[in-house]
């Protein structure tokens, strides 16, 4: 037996900031906001999707960012989008050693302090953001 595919990815919030994670996720993000489950619904927290990529923020009551453990995403026009990050005030920490020696990635975290990495598609020689 093996693995395929991850599902999804599951990120803890705090309770009644669902507006903030739309406007993360959403509008910076550009991810697709799923409906959850009816059954769901009632326990607060929000969905998104992008491609093949799924994120649930599910509301934790003892919440606690992820500052370690995180999820990492693979980014199709990787400098455009870095551009629109830093145009909405994201702030953008690249990643000194590369993934695999070739493609750029750096980290950015959510509105609730959960890290996210971003990594470059395809292979370049560009640095993942520019440096001073």
């Amino acid at each position: 037996m093996r693995f395929r595919a991850i599902d999804h990815v599951q990120l803890a919030m705090p309770a009644g900031r669902e507006d903030e994670a739309r406007r993360f996720y959403r509008d910076i993000l550009e991810m697709d906001e799923v409906p959850k489950p009816e059954h769901l619904a009632q326990r607060g927290g929000v969905w998104f999707r992008s491609g093949d990529v799924s994120v649930h923020l599910g509301v934790d009551p003892n919440f606690r960012p992820a500052t370690k453990a995180h999820p990492a995403f693979v980014c199709e026009k990787y400098a455009e989008f870095l551009h629109r990050l830093k145009e909405r005030d994201v702030v953008v920490v690249p990643d000194e050693q590369l993934v695999d020696g070739r493609r750029a990635h750096c980290y950015l975290t959510d509105p609730f302090g959960n890290r996210i990495e971003i990594i470059e598609e395809e292979p370049s020689s560009r640095p993942c953001v520019d440096r001073p």
